[in-house]
């Protein structure tokens, strides 16, 4: 039995198909955790067995890791806490199930950075760290996918590429760092949830295809939507007031803050890319299948 958490988000819904197709013929039964099981596709919610209710609710995990061997572990973001209660708060009742069921087998999303001298001070990555040592603590075998920033987080400057041709972000302009579609995350995680062969805890990168710098991101969406794309570097103290201002938590504010400056400060730099650590999603095919029609009126 494989528990999938977070099944219709952009990593869960890419992951349901990975294991609808290959589970049943290894004889592994799926089951998932959805707050609103409407929310699942038809094809989806009639070959699973669904638990309602959130995965931060003890009573909720209990019922859903009861007899499970894998747990497919991600939290949703909940800018209304702080950083670390919205991961290691949130994930604490579900440590206590793990280990009170004897679940065998977690593949976690989690970010880069451990190891780095500044993984101590990098925000909401600091916080996601300290939820692997959490869930690696139970005893059960762990992986957490170590994943840099993602293609979709372009998708929230839709309309401003659309009407100004730009996007925003607070890294320098000509820093490259790895970056990866969740298609590609969803991909790696099926893999390990399917063999679980692996012993012990570890990361496991996610490195996407190659690196690229703001100023790379912008000569490839020119190139392929055949528009004008250009990069405007923010000042983390204008994303701290902007964030404030959208009623986030303070500290989660803060979070997001420490977290930016920390990727600029190498936070995504310390994992060698190697055939292992690499996976196939180019940015030039994800801006013809998922930024360009994004896009379209």
């Amino acid at each position: 039995m494989i528990v999938i958490t977070a099944p219709t988000g952009n990593i869960g819904r890419r992951l349901m198909p990975l294991l609808l197709d290959s589970a049943p013929a290894r004889g592994e039964e799926l089951r998932v955790i959805v707050r609103d099981p409407a929310r699942l596709p038809d094809t989806v919610r009639e070959r699973v067995e669904v638990v309602p209710g959130s995965h931060g609710d003890p009573a909720v995990v209990d019922r859903a890791f009861d007899g499970a061997d894998a747990v497919f572990w991600l939290v949703p973001p909940d800018s209304s806490r702080t950083p670390d209660d919205a991961y290691r708060g949130f994930t604490r009742p579900a440590a206590d199930a793990l280990a009170a069921h004897g679940v065998g087998h977690v593949v976690g999303v989690s970010a880069l950075g451990r190891g780095t001298p500044v993984a101590g001070r990098a925000g909401l990555v600091t916080a996601s760290l300290a939820m692997d040592d959490l869930i690696a603590a139970t005893g059960v075998a762990y992986r957490a996918l170590a994943n840099p920033s993602f293609f979709e987080n372009l998708l929230e400057d839709t309309d401003a590429i659309r009407d100004e041709g730009c996007f925003t972000d607070t890294a320098a302009a000509d820093r490259k760092a790895p970056f990866v579609a969740v298609a590609d995350i969803a991909a790696v995680a099926a893999g390990l949830l399917l063999d679980r062969s692996w012993t012990g805890n570890g990361s496991v990168p996610v490195l996407g295809p190659c690196d690229l710098s703001p100023d790379d991101l912008a000569r490839i969406m020119t190139e392929r939507l055949g528009r004008p794309v250009r990069y405007e570097r923010r000042p983390l103290e204008e994303l701290h007031a902007a964030l404030l201002g959208h009623g986030l938590d303070p500290a989660f504010a803060q979070g997001v803050v420490d977290m930016k400056r920390a990727k600029d400060d190498g936070l995504d730099a310390g994992v060698p890319r190697t055939p292992d650590t690499t996976t196939p999603t180019t940015f030039e095919h994800w801006v013809d299948q998922v930024l360009g029609p994004a896009l379209r009126p």
